[in-house]
C-alpha cells in the first residue's frame, strides 16, 4: 500500500506542476500532461480506495 501511496505523491506533484505552467505560462503541452496525469492519477485512487476498504474490513 505504501508503494500506491508513493505512486499518488508522485502523479499528483507532475499534475501539479504542468497544470501550473499551463495556468501561469500559457503552456498548452503542460495542459496535455495534466489531463494524462489526471486520468492516472483518478486510476491510482480508485485503486487506493479498494485497497484501503478490504483493510478496513479485516
Amino acid at each position: 500500500m505504501r508503494n500506491l501511496v508513493n505512486k499518488i505523491e508522485e502523479l499528483f506533484n507532475s499534475f501539479q506542476n504542468d497544470a501550473n505552467a499551463q495556468i501561469e505560462k500559457g503552456n498548452k503541452a503542460a495542459g496535455t500532461r495534466a489531463r494524462k496525469a489526471s486520468l492516472e492519477l483518478e486510476k491510482e485512487l480508485k485503486e487506493f480506495r479498494k485497497i484501503s476498504l478490504e483493510a478496513s474490513r479485516k
